[in-house]
């Protein structure tokens, strides 16, 4: 039997709180393109050792990234990289596997740059960047834990979070960097680079939009032309804003520019899309969460998602799954107005079977906890039973990590 916990939630559903903050990091922030990195290296190694050893995942965790911004100098219709941005891959893997070898530090180099040149499409990778790999061996008794037959054992004590449904702010957090991040919108503005950060505040019944937009200079030719993106930009993200809410909405993009300069100095603009290159540096795990945000009002955990081992790593698998259990239990059960769920693991216990699978739950006003209880349980035990369905997902890319 599953330790699975049900009970209300004693508080206020967030739509009825007086205040919310929810962010949202893009894809070319320094943070974000660290967790990318990161993930798209395990995957990477996920697929060797597949293809290589059988068809079984060694042990690994490459959710190290650190990266050094370099220096740049835009101007409007140009500029140049003056110093590359360091991304220093480092982690544990196995490489060896009954007289087999693979070559760790290649595939994670090559994962890295290839997530660079899909991701950062003005970044010249070769050019701009250098990538330094720093795996090594995997603990020992990790390492066993990991190799366990039968259902895999939790590599730590730890604990996972989730909730749902996202609430309106949250929705058009997402929805902005989703659209302003979009190919299709690349093309009609190619103009706006990919490190995009969107904060949302609720006071009340009004959603005020503060986003931060990378201009890629070679496609500013001068004040105008920055000045028209950024109104068009601003126009777009309220229009899709208000086919989301029927609160007040206000944006405002790119707080921080003096439109009294009369050069480039005084605008965000870069030569590839991302501050990474003139002085902002990322890590993994110190951005989004595993939904995608970042949210004060809402349960969260510390731990960094990205780039852990998909197979029996709970601080990646527990907050993933928590918020497909969050997730599936208010698509499919009238009544549940908010859940929030947490996970908790048992350092060498099997990960389907948590020391406590609690979900926290506020219903509508005509429904009773009686009435959804069981239904709850049900939904979080048929996840917790296929597991592995997490694992899948990861590997294939399906799930996001941040």
């Amino acid at each position: 039997m599953r330790n699975i916990i049900v009970k209300e939630l004693i508080q206020k559903p967030i739509e009825e709180q007086e205040v919310e903050i929810v962010e949202r990091k893009g894809i070319g922030h320094p943070d974000s393109i660290s967790d990318g990195i990161a993930e798209s290296v395990s995957r990477a190694l996920c697929q060797v050792y597949m293809e290589k050893f059988d068809g079984k995942i060694m042990h690994h965790n490459t959710d190290e990234v650190q990266i050094t911004a370099g220096e740049s100098d835009p101007h409007f219709g140009g500029g140049e990289i003056i110093k590359p941005i360091d991304i220093l891959l480092t982690g544990r893997g196995v490489s060896e596997y009954e007289g087999k070898k693979i070559g760790i530090d290649r595939i994670a180099i090559t994962a890295a740059k290839e997530y660079l040149k899909k991701n950062i499409i003005n970044l010249d990778v070769e050019s701009s960047t250098v990538v330094e790999c720093k795996i090594g061996s995997g603990s020992g008794d990790l390492v066993d834990v990991f190799k366990r037959d039968g259902t895999p054992s939790s590599n730590d004590t730890s604990f996972g979070v989730g909730f749902a449904p996202f609430s309106e702010t949250e929705q058009i957090v997402m929805a902005t960097e989703e659209l302003l991040n979009s190919k299709d919108f690349k093309k009609k503005y190619p103009q706006v680079g990919e490190d995009i950060k969107v904060m949302g505040l609720r006071e009340n019944n009004k959603i005020i939009l503060t986003t931060a937009v990378a201009m890629v200079s070679k496609f500013v030719d001068g004040i105008d032309t920055y000045l028209n993106v950024k109104d068009e930009i601003q126009n777009i993200i309220t229009d899709l804003s208000l086919k989301k809410t029927d609160r007040e909405v206000e944006t405002f993009i790119n707080t921080g520019d003096d439109n009294s300069c009369k050069s480039e100095k005084g605008f965000y603009l870069t030569v590839t899309g991302t501050s990474a290159e003139m002085g902002d540096d990322g890590s993994v795990g110190r951005g989004n969460r595993a939904n995608g945000l970042i949210t004060p009002n809402r349960p969260m955990s510390m731990e960094a998602t990205s780039g852990k081992n998909p197979i029996n790593h709970v601080g990646k698998i527990y907050n993933l799954l928590s918020n497909k259990m969050a997730q599936d239990i208010t698509k499919e059960l009238d009544g549940v107005k908010q859940v929030h769920i947490m996970l908790l693991s048992q350092i060498g216990k099997p990960i389907d079977h948590p020391k406590a699978a609690s979900a926290q739950i506020i219903v509508e006003d005509s429904y009773s906890m009686g009435s959804v209880n069981s239904d709850v349980e049900g939904i979080m035990n048929n996840w917790l039973e296929n597991i592995g369905k997490i694992t899948e997902m990861m590997v294939e890319g399906k799930i996001r990590t941040f």
